[in-house]
């Protein structure tokens, strides 16, 4: 048997693991949930294609309606997994997407990017604007999915996302702002843990010396072309565009005991004095850790992370 069948290159456990001759085994976030009708939340859901061409696809969510006229709010949503695990299909996703889509009262399109390593970053951002797109093409009500067609509202927008997803929205935001979007206006994007980054140590991230090379290393397994953590797509303080960024509010979600909780309290203060005339907040969880609230989504934090979220996109 030849070795490197065998000898690991690069060892993310547990979630991932690519051998030398370059086999990919995720050994996380590959459980599958089909669409269905879920009569815990009364949400529907569907799987779309969005890009035959590219493998860009996205699974749309709808409330149970009494009036089949009604327009609401569209949350577009980009899942988490450090850009190389998990899609909008793995259980807690698909269970969140419920969730949010029942407690909010909107329309959601969860997006299917491609993942690292077979598709390195920026893949999933390019993908990622490609769906942004494809919902835009249903502003006037002549898109491919009948869904938005009918029941979506294009003038109350929604990005949400977390942790590498997070990291996707906002850059989603800075690229709307800079080059527009026609068809749709962001109202507003929701950060939940973001994975940002830097070169520079910030807040209490030097207490934790043996998880900074992780992510280090992560960043640079799935953008091999990137300059490094200070790149603009990873540390939105080194972005010139920042002040652009296409939207009116902000909220950042945050876990006291994440690696990245202060990532999320410095990008609030990175977009509060770059210029851009928006309003930020930030929502911390006390005792909890990275993405918390898909792990144990019936816990007390998860509840109140999921009102906040609704109550974010309901605001007037």
């Amino acid at each position: 048997m030849d070795s490197s069948s065998t000898e690991v290159a690069f060892d993310f456990s547990p979630f991932l693991k690519v051998y030398k001759d370059g086999t990919v085994q995720r050994v996380s976030g590959c459980d599958v949930v089909p669409p269905c009708f879920d009569t815990e939340t009364n949400v529907e859901s569907k799987d779309v294609v969005i890009s035959k061409d590219d493998d860009v696809s996205a699974r749309l969510f709808i409330p149970k309606l009494t009036d089949q006229t009604q327009k609401l709010p569209l949350l577009v949503y980009f899942h988490g997994g450090g850009f190389c695990i998990e899609t909008p299909y793995s259980p807690p996703y698909h269970k969140f997407l419920n969730s949010i889509v029942s407690k909010a009262n909107i329309v959601a399109v969860s997006v299917h990017y491609r993942r690292a390593p077979e598709h390195p970053v920026p893949i999933a951002y390019e993908d990622s604007w490609t769906s942004l797109k494809w919902v835009a093409s249903h502003f006037d009500g002549n898109g491919p999915e009948e869904w938005l067609n009918r029941h979506a509202d294009f003038g109350k927008v929604f990005c949400g996302g977390d942790s590498a997803g997070a990291n996707i929205v906002h850059n989603m935001g800075i690229r709307a702002g800079t080059h527009g979007l026609p068809g749709l206006n962001i109202e507003g994007i929701v950060l939940v843990h973001p994975y940002f980054w830097g070169v520079e140590r910030i807040g209490s991230e030097s207490e934790k010396a043996e998880l900074l090379a992780m992510v280090d290393n992560l960043w640079r397994f799935v953008s091999p072309t990137s300059t490094g953590s200070d790149d603009p797509l990873i540390n939105p303080g080194t972005d010139p565009n920042l002040g652009k960024l296409g939207c009116k509010r902000v909220v950042i979600f945050v876990a006291e005991n994440d690696l990245m909780k202060d990532r999320g309290w410095y990008y609030k203060e990175l977009v509060e004095k770059c210029g851009w005339e928006g309003v930020a907040e930030v929502v911390e969880a006390k005792g909890e850790n990275h993405v918390f609230h898909l792990f144990n989504p019936d816990s007390d934090n998860a509840i109140s992370l999921l009102h906040r979220f609704a109550s974010f996109i309901n605001h007037s």
